[in-house]
């Protein structure tokens, strides 16, 4: 694994926006950067690949861990929630994708730092931008990146007799979550899907019908929603959620997925795992990761190494449970640290993105950078 340097495309910002990647510079900061990119061996792409197949398999059994043990409490789902939850699980509800968060140096196995299963971002970047970058750059090189036939697949495997609209949405005027909803959208369309896309607020419940319903009054069969499923529960429209016929995309029983009480499930499960880290609702030792349970975009997650906090981010998740994952250092490149986004659509890993930060601790201002292997 090497970060190499390179010049940018000369014309880069248009073929990115040609491409749907609008917010290639956030603030007058870099989103997308070229300047560099990372290459990994077969070999290397071989073991990223194997570990995010095996820490699927483990999540799986970690939630039907969590059913028959009856931890839900654990990971913040209201009682009046839990059987709604659990009759999602029950049904095989189908997964569309989730995206995990590796730390990875070509050296050690990959291990998990977190696991972004209901609203992971990044997916254009990753499924397409970087590899047309490729094509662009290096067509003797190649990538790990089925994303995108792998998402055309699993829209036609689970939805192919879905006779009514599938619908998306995301919270109006947010240019990434668009842009990664509107992508997802188009892939549904090229497997034959039809789709319409609604803004958050503009989709109604109505109490008579029972049913949520787009702004001229049809009732949402299905919907994938770019919007958490934490906050979901907390909006006036929450408690109706368990009585309404909507088909949700992602399921009800992706909150066990998405709280970061995940790992230290995981660890309890597992604790001989090359791919894990030691985790607990405690710290451990002296050396080690503070993480909300229910958190966005790297927000007030602290470190501490030898008893004394090294790095830290603030964020309005100041209060709620907290998990301890042991600290596991990044590799640093050139004062950069790179985090491997590992992808699973469909049950299976399809590809991967790396998002790096002159800080340890990766936020929604962190750079994409692609990457290639020989």
């Amino acid at each position: 694994m090497h970060r190499r340097e390179i010049a940018p495309r000369r014309d880069w910002q248009r073929c990115v926006e040609d491409q749907g990647l609008a917010f290639h510079t956030i603030d007058g900061d870099l989103y997308w950067d070229e300047s560099a990119y990372y290459e990994f061996t077969s070999m290397e792409i071989d073991l990223l690949e194997s570990a995010t197949n095996a820490l699927q398999a483990m999540c799986l059994h970690a939630v039907q861990h969590v059913f028959d043990e009856n931890r839900m409490c654990e990971f913040q789902i209201p009682t009046v929630m839990q059987e709604w939850v659990r009759a999602s699980w029950d049904r095989d509800d189908p997964s569309l994708y989730g995206r995990f968060d590796l730390a990875y140096d070509g050296v050690r196995p990959p291990q998990l730092l977190e696991y972004n299963a209901d609203t992971p971002t990044s997916l254009l970047e990753a499924g397409a931008i970087q590899w047309f970058w490729l094509q662009d750059v290096n067509r003797r090189a190649d990538q790990f990146n089925s994303i995108h036939e792998q998402l055309l697949q699993t829209w036609a495997k689970f939805y192919e007799n879905c006779n009514q609209p599938l619908y998306f949405t995301s919270v109006e005027n947010h240019e990434e979550d668009f842009g990664n909803v509107r992508y997802l959208q188009d892939t549904a369309e090229q497997a034959g899907l039809r789709t319409v896309y609604v803004p958050l607020e503009k989709i109604a419940f109505d109490l008579d019908s029972q049913q949520f319903l787009d702004p001229s009054g049809s009732p949402i069969g299905t919907l994938f929603k770019l919007y958490p499923w934490e906050w979901m529960l907390q909006e006036e429209f929450g408690r109706h959620l368990p009585v309404a016929p909507t088909h949700w995309i992602e399921p009800p029983w992706k909150m066990l997925l998405s709280n970061k009480s995940l790992l230290v499930v995981m660890w309890e499960l597992f604790p001989d795992s090359p791919y894990l880290l030691p985790a607990a609702y405690t710290p451990m030792g002296s050396s080690y990761v503070c993480k909300p349970c229910l958190s966005r975009e790297g927000s007030n997650v602290s470190i501490f190494h030898g008893g004394t906090q090294i790095d830290g981010t603030s964020g309005p998740y100041v209060t709620g449970p907290r998990v301890y994952q042991e600290y596991h250092e990044l590799p640093v490149f050139s004062g950069n640290y790179p985090v491997i986004g590992s992808w699973i659509v469909g049950g299976e890993a399809c590809g991967l993105g790396v998002r790096e930060d002159r800080s340890r601790i990766t936020h929604n201002m962190s750079r994409f950078v692609p990457h290639l292997f020989f």
